[in-house]
């Protein structure tokens, strides 16, 4: 266990919204000393084991980050570098017809890869959803929270300064709350828009949980991030005209870009995979069964 490790007992817990959840209180750690959990003491909810990746020490506070935000981004970054290399494979096979059967190996493991991140996105769908539900409901008690108080108010229950005290502490919760659902439901946007006609742009995901943390903290840790657009190119003629040659290459079509939100979000770009060269009657009837699959996709 190493020094900083070992300073994150007795630090105050606040969510990445700068709410107070609770205080660490001790830690639980594995036989080569690596800490799994950290215990957090949350008042009248008990104490709450959390897992040491969840967490990231900001000076004198540990950012908590939710576990569907990490396993998003996780997910995120392992399809956006798969679809890059499937494009990667299809080009060198269109370049080099010879190569397909050596592609033919690789083409397996990235199409078994994509498998498993299918029912891998079907479990972060459905923790994406149950999260808005949580969502909503808190968002119905606040403000059945604040509609009491100025019921109160008018009724000369509680003093005016009270009554402001409660709409500025329930306006940052409705706040909080507003900043939350729109993150999910940009995420839900991009593993939408996450398919095999779509390329991704590069992500730095060494800094992906230090920016969790910061992303709504007053701090000066916050990094941005410049995203290059890449223009639309009009779409390929279904008609071939003689005098291009047959073994020219298509050039890959790219769509417009789309700016996910500024703050420390990765950069989503979409963009169609490029298609194999149009090769001769001869060479047609060559090609393997997994890379006509490959342009069928």
């Amino acid at each position: 266990m190493n020094k900083d490790e070992v300073e994150i007992i007795g630090k105050q817990v606040k969510d990445m919204y700068g709410t107070q959840m609770g205080k660490v209180i001790g830690t639980i750690t594995d036989i080569d000393g690596s800490i799994q959990t950290v215990g957090v003491d949350c008042g009248l909810q008990g104490l709450s084991q959390v897992p040491f990746e969840q967490l990231v020490v900001q000076g004198d506070t540990v950012i908590y980050i939710p576990k569907w935000r990490l396993d998003a981004q996780r997910f995120l970054r392992e399809k956006q570098l798969t679809i890059r290399r499937l494009k990667a494979l299809i080009d060198i096979v269109s370049e080099n017809d010879e190569m397909k059967e050596d592609a033919e190996i690789i083409h397996e493991k990235y199409k078994s890869k994509l498998l498993t991140l299918e029912e891998a996105e079907k479990q972060i769908s459905l923790a994406l959803g149950s999260r808005l539900e949580e969502l909503s409901t808190q968002l119905k008690t606040v403000k059945t929270l604040l509609f009491d108080a100025k019921v109160q108010f008018k009724s000369n229950e509680i003093s005016e300064v009270k009554y402001d005290l409660i709409k500025t502490n329930t306006g940052e919760i409705m706040e909080h709350n507003d900043h939350e659902k729109a993150e999910i439901l940009n995420i839900q946007r991009r593993i939408a828009d996450l398919s095999l006609d779509g390329a991704q742009t590069e992500v730095n995901p060494q800094q992906q949980i230090q920016q969790s943390a910061a992303s709504y903290l007053v701090t000066n840790t916050t990094q941005g991030q410049t995203v290059e657009k890449t223009p639309s190119a009009p779409s390929h003629s279904p008609e071939v005209k003689s005098s291009v040659p047959a073994n020219t290459p298509a050039q890959p079509i790219f769509a417009n870009t789309s700016n996910s939100p500024a703050e420390n979000r990765e950069e989503v770009v979409s963009a169609n995979l490029p298609q194999p060269p149009t090769n001769p009657v001869a060479k047609q009837t060559e090609r393997s069964d997994w890379f006509a699959d490959m342009q069928a996709q």
